[in-house]
């Protein structure tokens, strides 16, 4: 690895989300097949173009089968990268963000959800570039001019208000970030996608609008707009 890899590494880590129950898709979303590869690996695949050694969060090391996935189709998640464990079930993306924090030394991490797989990695590179010159605790992208709550770079000394939150059952990832925000006295660095793309800052290898790097995966029609790529709509 050259010193520049090592110095990235040292910098920041990436983690893909991939605890959700899946129930509007049916089954583990995590596992499905988008142009023959699962999203899972998609998503580490972004991540890793975006030059970050990446692992797995948000697994929940007990849960039960009832959710539409077997426990031991779950497990074999961990063949594809490190997996970090939820303290225990049920705690949604914010219990796999907290997770993730806990488990690294990293001083950002960047997380990703399993299905969110257009997003280009050079976003990814931005974000965290930004991260590092404004020195903000969170920072996301917007679309049209909404604040997205994912992929978001969070510095790893966000940990503790956010595992308060997530302790007072308070267990949404955005109002998360802005109480981090406001505990710090500053506010959520949120980049505008759409503007990064027209400077030729951002860009997507097929040639995708902005519009489509948010296609979120939730439902079989989701995944079959997912695989139509390119510049093809998104209705």
């Amino acid at each position: 690895m050259s010193m520049a890899g090592r110095e990235l590494e040292a910098e920041a880590a990436g983690f893909v989300l991939a605890g959700g129950q899946s129930s509007r898709m049916g089954r583990d979303k995590a596992l499905l097949l988008l142009e023959g590869r699962p999203l899972v690996e998609n998503a580490l695949k972004i991540l890793s173009e975006a030059g970050l050694p990446a692992s797995i969060a948000g697994f929940p090391a007990d849960r039960s089968s009832s959710a539409g996935w077997s426990v031991g189709a779950r497990s074999h998640l961990a063949s594809y990268a490190p997996v970090v464990a939820d303290a225990e079930p049920g705690l949604g993306p914010l219990g796999g963000v907290c997770a993730g924090l806990a488990s690294t030394s990293a001083q950002h991490a960047v997380f990703l959800p399993v299905d969110l797989p257009l997003l280009p990695a050079s976003l990814l590179v931005y974000l965290l570039h930004h991260a590092r010159m404004t020195g903000r605790a969170v920072t996301v992208p917007s679309v049209g001019g909404f604040a997205q709550t994912f992929p978001a770079v969070l510095k790893r000394t966000a940990l503790p208000t956010l595992q308060a939150e997530l302790d007072a059952g308070r267990g949404g990832c955005f109002a998360a970030f802005q109480a981090l925000a406001r505990s710090r006295k500053e506010a959520m660095a949120v980049v505008a996608a759409e503007l990064l793309a027209q400077a030729g800052q951002v860009s997507h290898p097929e040639g995708a609008p902005v519009a489509r790097w948010f296609l979120n995966v939730n439902t079989p029609a989701d995944l079959r707009r997912a695989s139509a790529r390119g510049t093809a709509p998104i209705a």
